[in-house]
């Protein structure tokens, strides 16, 4: 489904956000993302005045790299364009994230690592989406090799972390009961 037709209107913002994800040679993933924010009109910086249409506000650059388990191997960022000289300080802050599982909890460590004047409100961004990017990442594809490779699918004893949290996958919705049956209706066993 399209938007509907919009109001006369006049373009002043560009926010372009993209996540890539690779297999390395060596078996690790990177997972890559880029935020750029354009301004269309000429406009004075702070630090760098007069600026032209079109100008960069924002390209931060991350790259994370993780395991199978999706622990944190590495992180590592760019800042080709920023609005102040001291954006760039958040590199080390980053590092505290190195250990860290991409998974439940995720949005909690980075903020206890980088938040609010610790870090990048941007950076902090990227990280928050990064980790979907990651699931899209390396269990789909591990799972599609294990399809290739004519490998029974793992069988799960409890529902993977995305299953009842959207619409789509409600334990009681018709997406659960025709793709995973095997919890459809299911709820959290009472101990």
């Amino acid at each position: 489904m399209a938007l509907s037709a919009a109001t006369p209107r006049k373009h002043i913002h560009r926010r372009n956000i993209e996540f890539h994800g690779y297999l390395r040679d060596d078996g690790l993933w990177d997972i890559e993302a880029e935020l750029k924010d354009v301004r269309d009109y000429a406009y004075r910086s702070r630090d760098s005045g007069e600026k032209p249409e079109a100008s960069m506000v924002h390209n931060m650059l991350l790259r994370v790299t993780a395991d199978d388990q999706m622990t944190v191997i590495a992180i590592e960022t760019g800042m080709p364009a920023t609005p102040f000289l001291e954006c760039s300080q958040v590199q080390d802050p980053m590092q505290k994230l190195v250990g860290a599982r991409l998974g439940s909890g995720w949005r909690r460590t980075i903020d206890a690592a980088i938040g609010g004047v610790n870090g990048c409100t941007h950076m902090r961004e990227l990280l928050f989406n990064l980790a979907t990017a990651a699931f899209q990442t390396v269990p789909v594809y591990r799972m599609h090799q294990r399809r290739d490779q004519g490998l029974p699918l793992p069988r799960f004893s409890k529902p993977p972390p995305h299953f009842g949290k959207c619409m789509s996958w409600d334990f009681n919705g018709p997406v659960m009961q025709r793709v995973a049956p095997e919890f459809y209706r299911w709820s959290e066993p009472k101990e």
